[in-house]
């Protein structure tokens, strides 16, 4: 059985709502954007609707530990992204981070291996070191949305912060939503001098 067909069957693949939004020069990950932290690129892969194929893989992904599906979604954005030269500027790639405590319950966190595939294809450096959250806080659907902004430097902390200094760093998370966890930690690590920052998700909610 070839890879792409362990998750989706050729029928479902081609039914899977893609985005293209890496080849659009704006789109509405920008736009949600707009007027909070300075991005150089944004994209995410597919949407995220209430019911659909999508819901269903991440959330097989995020809560019945089958992290096999964020490498193939790795892999398979991580070609359409080589082919198309997005994100080639790139110094690094960061993943949002869980709390300690939440990693351990579930045992990984959710965006790693879809980190790791990204950058695998873009032949660029990973590291889950360097970008810690140190609160543990409610799912950001349990939130309203000031407190989903409010003291991102109390929630997300950088360790050595001088390996960012000057650096084009890609943020990879699973779901965009309102954007406040992106904004969070883009505030920290734009915090770096000369820091530039891009974001990439596997999906956008619509």
């Amino acid at each position: 059985m070839v890879l792409n067909e362990r998750f989706l069957c050729a029928f479902c693949r081609h039914e899977i709502p893609l985005t293209d939004y890496h080849l659009m020069e704006e789109n509405p990950v920008d736009r949600i954007f707009y007027g909070r932290i300075p991005l150089q690129k944004a994209a995410s892969f597919l949407l995220y609707q209430k019911k659909g194929l999508v819901k269903n893989l991440l959330m097989k992904l995020k809560y019945e530990k089958q992290k096999e599906i964020g490498t193939f979604l790795g892999e398979w954005y991580g070609i359409q992204l080589k082919d198309s030269n997005s994100f080639s500027n790139i110094d690094m790639i960061l993943p949002v981070p869980l709390h300690n405590r939440k990693k351990r319950q579930r045992g990984y966190n959710q965006v790693s291996a879809f980190g790791k595939a990204i950058a695998a294809a873009l032949g660029k450096p990973y590291s889950e070191d360097m970008l810690l959250k140190r609160k543990s806080t409610l799912s950001q659907t349990q939130k309203g949305r000031w407190l989903r902004w409010r003291d991102p430097d109390d929630i997300f902390t950088i360790e050595n912060p001088e390996l960012l200094h000057s650096k084009h760093v890609l943020l990879v998370d699973d779901i965009i939503t309102t954007g406040g966890t992106i904004e969070a930690c883009g505030s920290v690590l734009l915090d770096c001098p000369n820091t530039k920052l891009s974001i990439l998700s596997m999906a956008l909610s619509v």
